[in-house]
């Protein structure tokens, strides 16, 4: 029997941590038994074997990771410490990982690299992502279009390409939108899960949250069901089928 998947989540919003978890399972055609999910603002991060799982996921959330200690959740004082310790085990082994907004922010961090809010933050929407041509060396991409739209929506981005990490694909407001980290370590800055009715349910979830102009909201949904978002959700499929074998 394939090992299962391992999804760290970090949204203490329920409907918003219930959606994503089901929007993984759709989008990389897994069963609820193929995944093991671990919501870490409710319990924290368990010790974790790695060797148990093919491969580890963390999605999005409210947590920034460039805020200062002070500033941040009491949730993520709890669990980044741990979670910090488990991505340097992920990139010390070049274990299958894929990373997604704050999923980048933590790995960039644990890079050496620079996260804040400085530069690069995107309202909830369609942005075009250009792939690069080390992407176009990398099997995962075999296929997908050079340029193609996906939902992101943030405050805190990379400020620059991390040490030690590719650039696979950039946008025009935020240069760093997916990398990789050796062979099999990816994060990308966009949420490769998210559908129009995701992103609709987040814009309402995170509406006072000071991601856009609350009065915004409405046509931000709007925009995201015009959209058609189809490379992101076949990027995740590919990682998940690659790494479950």
């Amino acid at each position: 029997m394939p090992k299962p998947c391992l999804l760290l989540q970090l949204r203490p919003e329920h409907p918003a941590a219930d959606d994503e978890y089901r929007a993984v399972l759709r989008a990389g055609e897994l069963a609820p038994a193929d995944m093991v999910r671990v919501q870490m603002d409710q319990q924290g991060l368990p010790d974790v074997v790695l060797d148990d799982y093919c491969a580890v996921i963390v999605g999005g959330g409210p947590s920034n990771v460039g805020n200062a200690e002070s500033e941040k959740y009491d949730y993520q004082q709890r669990f980044e410490p741990a979670l910090k310790k488990l991505l340097a085990e992920i990139v010390s082994r070049d274990f299958p990982y894929l990373g997604a907004c704050y999923g980048l922010s933590i790995l960039a961090d644990v890079l050496g690299g620079t996260v804040s809010d400085k530069r690069y933050s995107e309202p909830p929407g369609a942005q075009t992502i250009e792939l690069t041509d080390r992407a176009g060396e990398d099997p995962l991409f075999d296929g997908i279009p050079r340029a193609f739209r996906a939902f992101g929506g943030h405050k805190e981005a990379c400020q620059e390409v991390p040490p030690n990490a590719v650039l696979l694909g950039t946008s025009a407001t935020c240069p760093v939108q997916m990398i990789r980290v050796g062979q099999n370590v990816y994060a990308t800055q966009f949420h490769p899960e998210l559908d129009g009715d995701g992103l609709a349910l987040r814009i309402e979830i995170y509406r006072h949250a000071g991601y856009f102009d609350p009065e915004e909201a409405d046509s931000l949904t709007a925009l995201g069901h015009r959209e058609s978002i189809i490379a992101p959700k076949e990027i995740l499929r590919r990682f998940l089928a690659k790494y479950r074998g």
